[in-house]
């Protein structure tokens, strides 16, 4: 075949549009789906997108499993992230040639989502609570899995999930209010540069709404993503989501109303139905009929579907990757990059001298997770495991304990048994020995799980509903194998199942699932073997004790299901606390996918890592053993409590003072923070600006310590256009080589709005030699310190003293200096130059931000009578006459206009607000009291249900 579009040789755009123009509508809607149908007449073959592959690839098979995202953040190291992006889209290949409906080219990874809340359920799926740091991790990942050719790709990510997505309670249905400050400083940042540099090629909106309205329906598809990237990008929906759109969201009144406004939003791909098509098309078949789409729609979402196949180099003779092949999965090569990865991202929390431990003895391996690799929900198949016992194992004697309470289970009419083969549970009337002893694993929030001794497997609720013992532990997407207990009289306890809600209950012999929790079996729970005792016995036969801590990442928190807290599991909290006192060389281990918090003394040593994939036992002994200085930092900040922390579902980190930006408390340890096992000095600081307003260049030095504000120098003043510049040095002063993250962070010291305590704007990591000492620099473009003007809707680099902060982390400065920028003079809002939209407040109480149309735009409706939302300097000029409004509301009511303050200030004017539909805004007027000059206005809501888009003054004659 000869046809334009399999010519090499024509320009992108060319050979996309050959290939649509030759297509019928019919086959256009059909590439529509997640399942895009061939295309015979053509030659053109099916194609799927959606290979999960986050830190491997995932899902079909023994592939290399890597450190959790998270983990591989806590490196500091975007080349080593995108090496293993790389090694991830070979493997990626090699499964797709081995088999290609199976194993599709366009992958779902990375994650974005900043990590504004810990306890959201995916933590582990993103990188870090930073958005830049998030944006340059993103970028490097997927600068690997797309290949280093600069035409063709090797496969083609997609970033996910757009936008403001971070709780899974509610998910579908819950709204992510998202000022535009928070918007634009700090969700979209995240997602731009992976785009802009051409690293990822697809997008993937979130189930959740933003603002009121679907993310999948964002007018953000059109302006802010495809305007970053320099080609077509394709936007695929998260599974099931579309149908949300008229199902559960109830946003559009039917599927292919939803479905035409998607597309005309910029949704290329409907995830929906699995490879059952038929109905997803069959509604934008309807759309088209109804008038709703145009076929030049479609042609559009085609476009971009084409441009992504046409880059993998599907219409090519030949592509760079064609000699991968299935060899390089698991590869030595992959191994010990998998090794390396893991090695690197561990974290040295704390250390009273401990580590690195001396010459090899006697080590006590602790823990329900000191002998076992977890895998969560995107993770690969494990090819093989190396635990927390196996890698020290190999370098001295080890003796292990798995830490966990042993117990009898038992009802009125006798012992609780499992079945030998793995089935029903029964009763035993006689007693039933070592059939009716289980293992309780405490996995935090309440949930546990039971290991029968006499099989070593788990229990179970089968599909009937019936408790077996089959499993080798909580896994699949409905986890099963979890249940909280209830008291119940005389000592006993009720199984209540998680994954169900329903009760065990005792039915003729079986035990099986009850909605009535009047008929949960009583349950004798007697504790033969005490973990805690058991693993302190242990310990104080051992030279030092290794208890391996954690979570698992398929229980209390994981797709589908937030925490509630951040502890520690009570039970592995107590394994620490008897180890520690029978063994005061303890050092305790944690492998989580999110920060934890504990209640008691910290433990001599402590360190911290990502569940670390299939080389997690030989990158932690080279780590303990000091064979390597632990590399990695913290990418957030860990708190004491969650108590500290605002509401799952307050997305305004600017009013609630959250992440490490923000945050005000004394954190358990802050973000950027890691130990290693030498020491480094800090000194010889140098900021100098260039293109400075006065025309000259100036620098000055500083040296000093945390805190020492004493010391700080000026480096003088430099124009919004130009560039500060840097400098410090930093010498290893210990005994060891080692490694340093060194960081740079800024503040504005004065602004018209609430500034960042500190902000990260760059890193470098070095690793000297004992008394090597190196110098570190950083080029930052004064544009990067602007932040977003609601009075005129654009970035903005203000007048405004700064400092510059050099330290180890953003709670550890050694270094800091002052520079000034000749910026902008925000002047007062004036309200007499045209519309203000109600978004554009300064500050807000008791308002929630929703959507003006079905379409675009925003608005504020309150939620309680009371509520108010404040533009501050609000320039009145000789006086204004009236003011008009867009408002509606069910109920109705009025919104008083004061000043200066919303209880007490003065009143000038009423807003009648008449009942109306939640869509249908009627412009309402009113006249104003004389009020002139500048001052503070409050729009004070009298009822809650009170929608107002936007306001405009009118001007006294």
């Amino acid at each position: 075949m000869n046809e334009p579009f399999r010519d090499p040789g024509l320009p992108l755009a060319a050979r996309v549009a050959d290939l649509r123009d030759r297509l019928t509508l019919e086959e256009k809607v059909a590439l529509l789906h997640q399942y895009q149908a061939p295309v015979p007449r053509l030659g053109v073959e099916g194609f799927r997108t959606g290979t999960e592959a986050l830190h491997g690839l995932a899902w079909l098979g023994p592939a290399t499993v890597f450190p959790q995202a998270v983990g591989l953040a806590s490196t500091w190291d975007p080349e080593l992230v995108r090496r293993v992006g790389e090694a991830t889209g070979d493997e990626v290949l090699a499964f797709h040639r081995k088999d290609p409906s199976g194993a599709g080219r366009n992958v779902w990874a990375p994650v974005v989502n900043p990590l504004r809340d810990p306890r959201w359920g995916r933590n582990e799926e993103g990188y870090s609570e930073d958005p830049w740091l998030t944006g340059v991790m993103a970028a490097a990942y997927a600068s690997g899995l797309r290949g280093s050719d600069p035409t063709v790709l090797k496969t083609a990510p997609t970033l996910k999930h757009f936008l403001g997505y971070n709780n899974e309670t509610d998910r579908c249905v819950t709204s992510s209010d998202l000022p535009p400050r928070v918007l634009r400083e700090y969700e979209l940042p995240a997602y731009r540069p992976a785009l802009e540099q051409g690293a990822a090629v697809a997008v993937m909106p979130s189930y959740n709404l933003v603002n009121g309205r679907p993310a999948h329906l964002s007018p953000l598809i059109r302006e802010a993503l495809r305007a970053w990237a320099p080609d077509d990008i394709l936007v695929v929906s998260d599974a099931y989501a579309p149908g949300n759109l008229a199902g559960l969201q109830a946003y559009h009144k039917d599927p292919p109303a939803a479905y035409a406004h998607a597309i005309r939003a910029g949704l290329d791909s409907f995830t929906q139905d699995d490879d059952r098509s038929g109905e997803t098309l069959g509604h934008i078949r309807r759309a088209l009929e109804r008038g709703l789409l145009t076929e030049g729609d479609v042609d559009e979402a085609v476009r971009h579907a084409l441009s992504v196949r046409f880059r993998l180099g599907e219409f090519d003779p030949a592509t760079p990757y064609d000699g991968i092949t299935e060899a390089v999965v698991n590869c030595p090569e992959h191994r010990e990059l998998a090794r390396e990865a893991a090695r690197r991202s561990i974290v040295l929390l704390r250390n009273d001298g401990i580590l690195p431990l001396d010459a090899p003895g006697r080590i006590a391996v602790i823990g329900q997770l000191g002998d076992t690799l977890m895998e969560d929900w995107y993770s690969g198949t494990l090819p093989y495991a190396v635990t927390a016992r196996a890698g020290l194992a190999e370098r001295c004697e080890t003796v292990f304990c798995e830490a966990v309470d042993r117990v009898a289970l038992s009802v009125d009419t006798g012992a609780v048994v499992a079945d030998p083969d793995g089935g029903p549970l029964s009763v035993a009337p006689g007693g039933g020995g070592d059939a009716a002893l289980y293992d309780l694993f405490d996995w935090g929030g309440g949930s546990y799980a039971l290991r029968a001794v006499a099989t070593g497997r788990h229990l179970s609720v089968d599909d009937d509903g019936v408790l077996v013992n089959d499993q080798p532990g909580p896994n699949g997407w409905e986890v099963r194998q979890t249940f909280r207990t209830e008291r119940r009289p005389r000592g006993t306890l009720a199984l209540r199942h998680i994954s169900t809600g329903r009760y065990v209950a005792l039915d003729g012999g079986t035990f099986r699932l009850a909605d009535d929790a009047d008929a949960a079996a009583w349950l004798t729970v007697e504790r033969v073997v005490d973990g805690a005792e058991a693993a302190a016995a242990l310990a104080a036969t051992a030279d030092v004790a290794v208890v391996v801590v954690g979570d698992h990442p398929l229980v209390n928190g994981r797709e589908t299901e937030d925490r509630l807290d951040l502890d520690l599991p009570a039970a592995q909290q107590a394994v620490v606390r008897a180890v520690r006192a029978a063994n005061p060389r303890t050092v305790m281990v944690i492998s989580s996918g999110y920060p934890v918090a504990w209640a008691d003394e910290d433990p001599p040593a402590v360190l911290w890592s990502s569940h670390g994939g299939q080389e997690y036992g030989h990158a932690l002994a080279e780590v303990l053993f000091g064979d390597a200085d632990p590399e990695g930092r913290l990418t957030q900040t860990w708190y004491r409590s969650a108590c500290e922390l605002p509401d799952l579902l307050d997305y305004d980190i600017i009013a609630s003072d959250a992440t490490y930006q923000y945050y005000r408390g004394e954190p358990l340890f802050p973000f950027g923070h890691g130990l290693g096992y030498t020491t480094f000095g800090y000194s010889g600081l140098a900021v100098s600006v260039e293109d400075g307003t006065d025309g000259t260049d100036g620098a000055e030095s500083t040296e000093g310590t945390a805190g020492a504000e004493s010391t700080e120098g000026t480096a003088g003043t430099v124009g919004a256009e130009g560039t500060v510049t840097v400098t410090a040095t930093v010498a290893n002063t210990g005994p060891r080589a080692g490694t340093e993250v060194v960081q740079l962070y800024t503040h504005q010291r004065s602004s018209r709005v609430k500034q960042p305590l500190r902000r990260l704007r760059g890193f470098t990591k070095v690793r000297l030699a004992p008394g090597e000492s190196t110098t570190v620099s950083w080029r930052l473009p004064v544009r990067d310190l602007a932040f977003w003007d609601v009075t005129r809707n654009r970035f903005v680099v203000e007048d405004a003293p700064h400092r510059a902060m050099v330290g180890r982390s953003a709670r550890d400065i050694r270094l800091c200096a002052s520079f000034h920028v000749a910026g902008e003079r925000i002047p007062p809002r004036e309200a007499l130059a045209g519309p203000i939209r109600a978004v554009d407040h300064d500050e807000y109480d008791a308002v929630a931000f929703v959507d003006a149309d079905r379409v675009s735009g925003d608005a504020v409706r309150s939620t309680a009578a009371g509520a108010w939302i404040s533009f501050r300097s609000t320039d009145f000029g000789a006086g204004a006459a009236s003011v008009a409004a867009h408002v509606t509301g069910a109920e109705g009511g009025v919104i008083s206009l004061r000043l200066d303050d919303p209880l007490h200030g003065p009143l000038i004017g009423d807003l009648p607000v008449p009942r109306a539909g939640r869509y249908d805004f009627t412009e309402v007027r009113a006249g104003l009291a004389d009020v002139r000059g500048v001052r503070d206005l409050y729009m004070v809501f009298e009822n809650a249900g009170i929608t107002l888009a936007g306001l405009t003054f009118g001007e006294r004659a």
